[in-house]
């Protein structure tokens, strides 16, 4: 097995970069875990948190439907912004919402999957409800609204409870994980997986 810190390699020979991917709904704690995780990490890692992309927008009027297609092109454009950063030889933490079941099919056609630690950051709705409004900076529900898709793939590398551990020993559980990764990943599994339905031929009925 590859050491934790290096990925396949990128087309210019280079190693690609690791990607620990953190997956949870909005108020789950998984940033709160990646600025742990770059202060525990051994090697040079990036944070690249999808609200940092949305930030970057201007913040003009829109209209519903060009709104959507706005967000949609942002999600996008953050996909590739990590693919391109892992295939530079960069090791990146990424704090992503799958409340859209297109973002992973995204994500499974563009990462390495051999080169993704895929983690599920859970947390139950009573305590995502709490935080919601300790916050007060998220629309009311917005995470319970989150829960029903962001695990509906149910496969993961690794998984954590934040109402049960804070996000210190979340993070060092998860780097105390990358030396003992097996393969196949989660990813590639779920590639697997893709693929086995995209095949299945249909019955006549």
């Amino acid at each position: 097995m590859r050491a934790p810190e290096q990925g396949a390699a990128a087309s210019d020979g280079a190693p690609g970069g690791l990607i620990i991917f953190l997956n949870g709904t909005s108020s789950s704690g998984k940033s709160s875990i990646a600025v742990e995780l770059l202060r525990i990490l051994d090697e040079p890692f990036f944070h690249l948190p999808v609200d940092a992309f949305h930030a970057m927008r201007t913040r003009q009027e829109m209209e519903p439907e060009r709104l959507a297609t706005v967000l949609h092109r942002t999600w996008r454009g953050y996909h590739r912004a990590i693919a391109g950063m892992a295939a530079a030889g960069n090791n990146v933490v990424v704090d992503h919402v799958l409340s859209e079941e297109w973002r992973l099919r995204d994500c499974l056609d563009l990462f390495v999957p051999q080169d993704v630690v895929f983690v599920g950051v859970h947390c139950p709705r009573a305590e995502l409800e709490r935080r919601e409004r300790e916050r007060g900076d998220r629309p009311p529900g917005l995470a319970a609204r989150q829960l029903a898709q962001v695990h509906a793939h149910g496969i993961y590398d690794i998984e954590c409870d934040t109402a049960l551990t804070d996000p210190p020993l979340c993070a060092r559980r998860i780097k105390d994980f990358l030396p003992h990764r097996t393969a196949p990943t989660a990813f590639q599994r779920l590639r697997e997986k893709r693929g086995a339905t995209r095949t299945t031929p249909v019955s006549a009925s």
